[in-house]
């Protein structure tokens, strides 16, 4: 006989219970009042979070309903507030990161999850904040918490670790991300032609960004690896990077890439290839590259489209996706994977091409 879905309520705390559901699954819930209408918030199954914890969860959510529109007090903490926490540990995690990741990370917890979390107990964040926040991103903030969500999810982990938390209670752990189009832009011939018309134009006023926007065409190199180019790492017919985004990596060079090298002038006491006008730091060409992508009429155009464009016009040349992946220093073949329908596109092309010529030999119209 199947039994039909019941609660039992906690004698304890009024509001929290225990939803049973047919299936035999358990969820802790709070049912509470807030501006005048009831809701039930369900905060988790008996399997992820013990009872001392949701009753703990279940016990802030009231109060934050019944004190809606007050004015805030102090309260004793148990444990420290997020903001607290972030402030105290955010450099015990950030050593395990490579600095320009300390940086992005430590933007996303001030810019977009402090605002969120910031005031809540460590120990009482729990899934219904997390999903409450990815509901209010919705839209035009879906990439920030896409891009956010594992910085708040390294974070609990870490509470987890100091005994702030329970563990394996980490309410970032199954959360989905949005859905992102690839943003995958692939320079035509046309383009091409007028990219490199344009370069030959400011090659005179702008010779350090010419040479990297050639340098990025001929190598497919992500745009900081040519930017903070050392000379050191410069051991033609390859550049020798210690890191990079992957790690250590090799670009290999070919005859135009070495040209565009050998035309720099080096300048002494100076490691960068590429310094800025104070010559004691690497340049930055992003708002060059604003006004010159303008100059050629492809304002939608990204540096790293360049790297896209590469990988394109590699596989119109029949390059096995294998050799791609060591081209452009992909760790995963999964990385390259997402290439493939170029690939397709020329396999489908050639047959187009094969069938009309029999077709023709054979006297068929095509």
């Amino acid at each position: 006989m199947k039994t039909n879905e019941y609660c039992i309520w906690d004698t304890e705390l009024a509001g929290f219970g225990l939803r049973v559901r047919p299936s035999g699954n358990y969820f802790w819930f709070v049912r509470l009042r807030h501006r005048g209408k009831h809701r039930r918030i369900t905060l988790g199954k008996t399997t992820d979070l013990d009872a001392v914890l949701a009753r703990s969860q279940a016990r802030r959510l009231l109060a934050e309903a019944a004190l809606d529109g007050l004015p805030k007090r102090v309260v004793v903490k148990s444990t420290p507030t997020m903001n607290d926490f972030a402030a105290t540990y955010f450099d015990d995690l950030s050593r395990v990161w490579k600095p320009s990741t300390a940086r992005r990370n430590a933007n996303a917890w001030r810019l977009d999850l402090a605002e969120h979390f910031g005031d809540i107990l460590v120990a009482d964040v729990c899934k219904a904040d997390v999903v409450r926040w990815r509901d209010a991103c919705a839209g035009e903030r879906e990439a920030r918490f896409n891009r956010a969500i594992p910085v708040l999810a390294a974070l609990l982990k870490y509470a987890e670790a100091l005994k702030m938390r329970r563990k394996g209670s980490n309410p970032c752990r199954g959360m989905p991300r949005y859905k992102r189009l690839a943003m995958e832009r692939y320079l035509t011939p046309a383009e091409y032609t007028r990219v490199g018309r344009e370069l030959r134009t400011q090659e005179a006023e702008f010779p350090q960004q010419v040479a990297i926007i050639r340098l990025l065409l001929y190598t497919g190199a992500r745009r900081g690896e040519i930017e903070q180019l050392h000379w050191d790492w410069v051991k033609p017919r390859r550049l020798v990077l210690p890191d990079s985004k992957t790690g250590p990596k090799i670009i290999w060079l070919g005859s135009q890439a070495l040209t565009v090298l050998e035309g720099i002038e080096r300048l002494e006491d100076c490691p960068f290839v590429f310094p800025d006008y104070t010559g004691t730091k690497p340049i930055n060409i992003g708002m060059w590259w604003t006004k010159f992508r303008r100059r050629c009429a492809l304002p939608d155009v990204r540096v790293h489209d360049l790297r896209h464009s590469f990988a394109s016009t590699a596989i119109m040349d029949d390059v096995p996706l294998a050799t791609i992946g060591k081209l452009l220093g992909h760790v995963l073949p999964e990385t390259t994977a997402k290439y493939a329908h170029l690939a397709d596109e020329v396999v489908a092309e050639a047959a187009q091409r094969v069938s009309g010529s029999l077709a023709a030999a054979i006297g068929l119209r095509t």
